[in-house]
């Protein structure tokens, strides 16, 4: 993400307004803040806003019955609840109102973090037209190298078979149905998602790099995978299929 992702705090609490701000812009957001629903309405009159960080309990309106307002417009940004109340009732009732995602306080910014790249990312998601790819089945082959990408194995130059784990495989597969392009963490966390995907996409570094090491020890195939500073990742060399 950059500075063209704008996000709106609405809290009641000047502390956590300043807190959470403070965080999201040391990870390159831009933040407008707002002290009640009323205020927000102002700031979503004035501007535009990619997501709203949107309190529950708040002295002059509540955040849930802004949450019913704002479901109203058609180009609503997505918002994600906090709240003091974290039973399951109470989560569930404002996602059945429309947020995207609900996290009880206290939060761990840290998490909050995680939970604003997801919904992000999801909405950038829907919001893109499908891509063309390459076709899914049968044999990739590049470099001398072979992955099976239906009996999920990966044969080196001397036809050796290299071992991988499931977050390994499924992060080959990404680097090899996307080859020669730029691939963000964000876009990769997508692409290779599994069942137990790590949350956060630093997660992303730790399995290139333990995927480097597997291809490092064969024929020197760790080369394979350019990081492109600031960016990503890169998959150099072409594939074939068949």
């Amino acid at each position: 993400m950059d500075l063209a992702t704008h996000i709106l705090i609405v809290d009641d609490d000047a502390g956590i307004r300043t807190l959470i701000s403070s965080f999201l812009e040391k990870h390159g957001y831009r933040t407008d803040t707002a002290a009640d629903p009323i205020e927000m309405r102002d700031r979503l009159a004035a501007g535009r806003y990619d997501l709203i960080v949107l309190d529950v309990m708040m002295p002059r309106e509540d955040g849930l019955s802004a949450l019913r307002g704002l479901q109203r417009e058609a180009d609503a940004p997505p918002v994600i609840i906090l709240s003091a109340v974290g039973t399951d009732i109470d989560r569930i009732v404002g996602l059945e109102m429309g947020a995207e995602d609900y996290l009880a306080k206290p939060c761990n910014p840290r998490e909050l973090l995680a939970r604003i790249r997801t919904v992000l990312r999801r909405r950038e998601t829907r919001a893109e037209p499908a891509e063309p790819q390459a076709p899914r089945e049968g044999v990739a082959r590049f470099a001398g190298w072979a992955i099976d990408l239906i009996g999920r194995t990966l044969t080196n130059r001397a036809g050796a078979i290299v071992q991988l784990s499931d977050a390994e495989f499924r992060l080959m597969k990404a680097f090899v149905e996307h080859p020669r392009r730029v691939l963000s963490r964000d876009q990769l966390l997508d692409y290779s998602a599994g069942q137990e995907t790590e949350i956060y996409d630093r997660a992303i570094d730790v399995q290139v790099s333990r995927l480097r090491r597997r291809l490092a020890g064969h024929d020197g195939g760790g080369a394979l995978i350019r990081t492109v500073r600031n960016e990503g990742y890169m998959f150099v060399p072409t594939v074939l299929r068949g």
